[in-house]
């Protein structure tokens, strides 16, 4: 259903990386070895400079996003382009020292993990597969989603020498350093999310959290909620149940995609459900999306390398302000900065750096910053999505663009087409992207032909 090349026609390789791009200590210059593939099929070649399409990995291992980005290799053959996937450090096979574990052993290996290090290494490897293939005059088109959102545009305005643009998928870069409040953001969009598919579906939710803190605090309250919602071992405290329920209701609003659309079958297993018990419907609004199981909510699991990592990376210099409103859904939370930095320094050993990430990158009055600055950015957000609340929204020049769609989710314009299924709006978003990319390549090649002259 999806034009995208299949893994096999990828190549793997590994290049010698620099531990440390910033610094001229010793260890400075311990190396690691970091992955990245190539997919030379489509390629024109750099007799005629023909384009290379550079996927910048994010928080996990390289190999997910090669399964689920269709947006390379479904473009590759009508550019005639190159496609490299890169891996972050820490993540997948890139991981420095002898071993994750030594890595991620405490803040002396962990220094070097951030988001500066790792735009270096893009640089770098790019700059190597350049001149491994003479592609010297080759543009470069990087692309990223989510946080790899945010490395593609930052690396557009850091290394506009080696990345003629970049197409930044869900990239929340204004969610730094109250830009955006804390408590206007991410669940925000969650709640609007649902109250859209269904309001009662909505009233339930937000009257249950107060139901599952009354019972929870009853004699036997735990063993009740545990057999309510036939928890895989019993609970020994409410905010296990409570948390699970955010992160399934966060989750279906994040990925609330076609042709299901999770929102709506969480709220049709919630409104769907028989009498008026609300934990009951609740349940049922569980069993609609996860499917029927033999148990739920605290299943046994061990902690991803995507958790480790980020739990790390936004305790450093991507500190995310994240709070609830009175208006939401959820119950009301507000960001407590002082809290977060000593949460962070008592697991890590060191406080965060909550202003960096505005420092470094920018972020503040973004549109008067950038207007005349930066160039060939596309902003692609879904507006379903909770981390489009920290996207860039709208134009901040003719060459930095914002294309949204209304009702797409985290993402969505670059993970696999479905030729099938995809609605004409998401088609449309996509061909938008293609043609900007298009314009970019087609100026630089009468740029490069002027400047041989």
């Amino acid at each position: 259903m999806s034009a995208a090349d299949p893994i096999s026609d990828f190549e793997t390789f590994y290049y010698n990386q620099t531990l440390d791009h910033f610094n001229f200590r010793p260890d400075s210059f311990s190396t690691f070895q970091q992955r990245y593939l190539i997919n030379f099929k489509h390629w024109g070649g750099s007799n005629v400079s023909a384009p290379i399409f550079a996927y910048l990995g994010e928080e996990e291992a390289i190999d997910v996003d090669l399964s689920i980005i269709g947006f390379l290799s479904e473009n590759a053959h009508q550019f005639q382009a190159l496609q490299i996937f890169i891996e972050h450090r820490y993540y997948g096979k890139s991981v420095p020292f002898r071993s994750r574990e030594e890595a991620f052993q405490n803040a002396s290996t962990l220094g070097y993990f951030n988001s500066a290090q790792a735009l270096a290494d893009y640089a770098e490897v790019l700059i190597h597969v350049k001149k491994k293939l003479h592609a010297q005059h080759s543009p470069v088109i990087v692309i990223g989603a989510s946080y790899g959102g945010m490395l593609a545009s930052w690396f557009r305005l850091k290394y506009p020498h080696v990345a003629l643009g970049a197409l930044a998928s869900s990239a929340p870069i204004r969610y730094f350093d109250n830009i955006v409040p804390p408590e206007d953001g991410y669940y925000s969009i969650v709640t609007k999310d649902f109250k859209e598919a269904s309001e009662t579906c909505y009233q339930t939710i937000k009257k249950s959290w107060s139901e599952i803190d009354t019972i929870a605090s009853q004699p036997q309250g735990l063993s009740f909620l545990s057999e309510k919602f036939h928890t895989c071992r019993p609970l020994n405290k409410s905010s296990d149940l409570k948390n699970y329920l955010d992160n399934l209701y966060c989750e279906a609003a994040q990925y609330n995609s076609p042709p299901t659309y999770p929102v709506t079958v969480v709220c049709g297993g919630i409104d769907g459900a028989s009498g008026n018990d609300t934990l009951t419907k609740i349940f049922a609004g569980v069993v609609a999306y996860t499917g029927n199981r033999s148990c739920y909510v605290n299943q046994p699991r061990n902690l991803s390398e995507t958790d480790m990592g980020w739990s790390w990376q936004t305790c450093s210099d991507l500190v995310i302000p994240i709070g609830v409103s009175n208006d939401s859904m959820f119950p009301a939370y507000q960001f407590d900065l002082k809290d977060y930095i000593k949460s962070c320094k008592a697991q890590y050993g060191v406080p965060p750096r909550p202003h960096w990430a505005t420092t470094y990158f920018g972020g503040h009055d973004i549109k008067l910053a950038l207007e005349r600055f930066a160039s060939n950015i596309i902003f692609s957000n879904g507006l379903r999505d909770p981390y489009s609340s920290g996207g860039v929204l709208e134009d901040i020049s003719d060459t930095v663009v914002a294309v949204h769609a209304k009702n797409g989710s985290h993402c969505l314009d670059i993970l696999n087409a479905n030729n099938i299924t995809d609605p004409g709006w998401l088609v449309n978003q996509r061909k938008i992207e293609v043609k900007i990319i298009k314009r970019w390549i087609a100026k630089y090649y009468a740029d490069l032909q002027a400047f041989k002259k």
